[in-house]
């Protein structure tokens, strides 16, 4: 009888302990024991401070030029992912790749001219110069980040955000909400090539941009323009010599079938950011643009661990496959030929500007 009582008394005990949050077999594990992660740290809907599942629900269009599978479609996936997980589902991004809204130019045409179809775009950062830009235009520098690591500082820096909120100061319908990076940008061709000397005289495409265009006259090319999506057939005819992209988009659109040399000068590094536009952020509640700015952080973070290693295997690939792939050493030649475009853009507050981001290497 007594050890029935003492039995009755140890079990009433434990249920008093469990029901007080004694039972220690449910507490979490100390941070240091938990398994290192290969994605950003996660947040949670209740990081907003509101109940934002329960926001009226709006889906804003997410323009991108290069394909879902692509480096940087795979951003926006994180992204669109992120933001609908901590909307509690009050958000949907709805992403439109592979340019079916038209290229870079078009779809920023279309919101500077009013047009509500598109809330989002991932841009390269040369795509705002022709709207007034000044500070945006020194990522677009040839030859500006020495490193991956060296945009990385910078990106994620307070200098950056100035940077992201620069078309809101000048009063464009835009606002940045994140940088991030497709890689070094190089050139391929049609014709097998060994060094600079050999783009002289080429018709090399590039987007309608005065950096840009400097760049190719600077190396002794002619800078022909042609939409993104045409890029493909005016190689394949010869309307084009070559072109000029990260080696991902490269493989990614199959340029390599028609372009197969690749010299990998990194005249730029490929610098991309993700805008909302003003009616697109008018949409959301102040929780809802909370969410967006935690999937911004989020997905900044995810490129910059996806391109760690990725493109590299991309490279490998290209290489198996037989696509001639040049590796340039000294890249001072090219760096001499296209100091009169840098120059011209790094003066007076800009060129302090600059050399903050160089200081950053």
């Amino acid at each position: 009888m007594k050890k029935a009582i003492s039995l009755l008394l140890a079990l009433v005990m434990a249920f008093a302990l469990a029901a007080c949050g004694g039972n220690t077999a449910s507490t979490p594990a100390p941070a240091s024991s938990a398994p290192a992660s290969s994605t950003p740290a996660a947040t949670t809907p209740a990081d907003t401070g509101s109940n934002v599942a329960n926001d009226p629900h709006v889906t804003l269009v997410y323009a991108e030029v290069n394909p879902i599978d692509s480096f940087i479609g795979q951003v926006a996936t994180a992204f669109k992912e992120k933001a609908e997980e901590l909307s509690g589902g009050s958000i949907t991004i709805d992403i439109q790749a592979s340019g079916v809204l038209g290229s870079e130019n078009d779809v920023l045409d279309s919101i500077m001219a009013g047009s509500n179809q598109i809330d989002i775009s991932r841009i390269s950062v040369f795509a705002l110069n022709s709207y007034g830009v000044k500070k945006t235009v020194l990522c677009t520098l040839p030859f500006t980040f020495a490193s991956r690591e060296h945009f990385w500082k910078f990106a994620n820096s307070d200098l950056a955000k100035e940077f992201l909120n620069e078309p809101q100061e000048i009063g464009l319908p835009v606002r940045g909400i994140f940088f991030g990076e497709e890689g070094f940008r190089h050139f391929f061709t049609r014709e097998s090539i060994s060094g600079i000397e050999d783009l002289k005289g080429m018709k090399l495409r590039v987007s309608n941009d005065p950096i840009m265009n400097g760049l190719v006259t600077g190396l002794g090319a002619s800078p022909t323009v042609v939409s993104f999506g045409e890029l493909y057939s005016a190689l394949n005819s010869g309307v084009c010599d070559g072109a000029e992209q990260p080696i991902g988009n490269y493989k990614s659109n199959k340029f390599d079938e028609v372009a197969p040399n690749m010299i990998l000068d990194g005249h730029t590094l490929g610098a991309v950011q993700v805008i909302v536009t003003d009616t697109g952020w008018n949409k959301l509640t102040p929780a809802q643009q909370d969410v967006i700015m935690q999937a911004a952080a989020y997905a900044q973070q995810f490129n910059q661990q996806l391109m760690e290693g990725a493109e590299q295997k991309v490279l490998d690939q290209l290489k198996s496959e037989g696509v001639n792939i040049v590796e340039v050493t000294d890249k001072t030649p090219w760096a001499n030929a296209v100091k009169d475009v840098v120059s011209q853009y790094t003066t007076g507050d800009l060129g302090d500007l600059y050399q903050q981001i160089q200081a950053m290497k």
